[in-house]
């Protein structure tokens, strides 16, 4: 245990991971602590799959900032990690989604992702496991990536400690301390570290570890399930990520495997202030017949899957709880009225690709006072006013349509 820190970081996931290195790298003094073993709970059940197709300037240029940055991870951290660059297939088999695509290609073009429109015929041969029955459209990212998920934020806290940072697991965050209106430390289970600044990137928690302060993030934690099948003949990792936008699904190889992962109409939402202190995301209750209705629901352009687990058995099934927020973007920046406090999370289901690049414009808006680009897209607070109803049902609808630029009205 420490008794002081420049900075303490509540969460070690990816994105907790992330900014602890790039603070450590910085010169900072970093405590990262988690009340859990380091990068245990969301961070490895996530799919780990980059997407550089957004739908705004600052999300593409951060997910295109975060793939070159796993590119030359090893480089810029000292750590090795492997990871597979097959691009990714985005598929329209709606009208309106076709016209997203085609804006998607020109933002891509113009912001230097190498996104272009490619034929069914062509996305076929990318990925054989691919039907074209239904399909109108297709995109493809050339250089989006997948790895096993679990390495980044391992890899991280790993090169933050080299760096100095002290690592912290099994440490719950009892409160934080303030003086004069703002950050004073950190209260916890095995004693208090004196800190300036506080980054609240506890994930599920996030929420709770802000009230702690008095401060309130709007944001709900989520289920998101995917499985992976045993091993498929004819499946290597240079087949692409393929995701289809309305039925909101993902698809990618996994160890000779095939994983499959999406995002249902009527995810269960929970409230971590009703779960016990040492809640481990291992105990989340999974519910296959979920992803059986999210493979139906592409049985026409990835058939493959309706013989699982029949015919080709289950070898993974897990889940984790990204948070989502009512705008479906990531809550990044520091809380307004309670100086010295920063959080890091909101992460829409897309927080362990695009960590390196967060961490990194996190951080340099903690040293220089000032964020590296305009942000406030992602600013805390940027709600307003919000009932409990009105945001969960706002959350929902952005998980729902996870893919979807324009998202329906309610």
């Amino acid at each position: 245990m420490i008794d002081t820190a420049d900075c303490v970081v509540i969460g070690s996931g990816a994105l907790g991971s992330s900014v602890a290195f790039h603070l450590a790298r910085a010169g900072r003094s970093v405590a990262l602590l988690d009340k859990h073993a380091l990068g245990s709970q969301t961070s490895p059940r996530a799919a780990g799959l980059t997407s550089q197709a957004r739908g705004t300037d600052l999300m593409t240029t951060l997910a295109k900032r975060a793939v070159r940055k796993i590119e030359s991870f090893s480089a810029e951290t000292g750590e090795t990690i492997v990871f597979h660059q097959p691009g990714a297939l985005k598929i329209a088999r709606r009208p309106e989604h076709v016209a997203q695509l085609e804006a998607e290609v020109v933002r891509g073009r113009r912001l230097g992702t190498g996104f272009e429109m490619i034929s069914p015929a062509e996305a076929r041969a990318k990925n054989p496991f691919l039907e074209s029955r239904g399909i109108l459209a297709v995109a493809f990212s050339p250089t989006d990536l997948f790895l096993e998920p679990s390495q980044i934020p391992a890899a991280y806290a790993r090169a933050a400690e080299r760096l100095g940072a002290k690592l912290l697991p099994h440490t719950l965050a009892s409160g934080i301390l303030l003086r004069q209106g703002r950050v004073a430390g950190v209260a916890t289970e095995h004693g208090t570290i004196a800190c300036e600044t506080i980054v609240d990137a506890a994930g599920a928690w996030l929420r709770a570890v802000a009230a702690l302060a008095g401060a309130a993030v709007p944001i709900v934690p989520t289920r998101h399930q995917l499985l992976v099948t045993e091993p498929v003949p004819g499946v290597d990792n240079t087949q692409p990520i393929t995701r289809v936008i309305d039925a909101n699904v993902y698809v990618r190889p996994d160890e000779g495997g095939l994983m499959l992962g999406g995002y249902e109409p009527d995810p269960l939402q929970y409230d971590p202030a009703t779960l016990p202190d040492r809640f481990d995301i291992a105990d989340l209750p999974l519910d296959f017949s979920v992803l059986r209705r999210l493979a139906d629901s592409v049985g026409d352009q990835l058939p493959i899957f309706q013989r699982v687990p029949h015919e080709i058995g289950l070898r993974v099934h897990r889940g984790g709880l990204p948070t989502m927020t009512a705008d479906g973007e990531h809550t990044v920046g520091p809380v307004p009225s309670l100086p010295g406090l920063y959080v890091a999370g909101g992460c829409c289901v897309g927080g362990l690709s695009i960590s390196p690049a967060i961490g990194e414009v996190l951080a340099a808006w903690i040293v220089d006072g000032k964020p590296p680009m305009d942000l406030s897209p992602l600013a805390p607070g940027r709600e307003g006013r919000i009932d409990e109803a009105t945001l969960r049902e706002a959350c929902r609808s952005q998980y729902a349509h996870h893919y979807w630029d324009l998202v329906p009205a309610a």
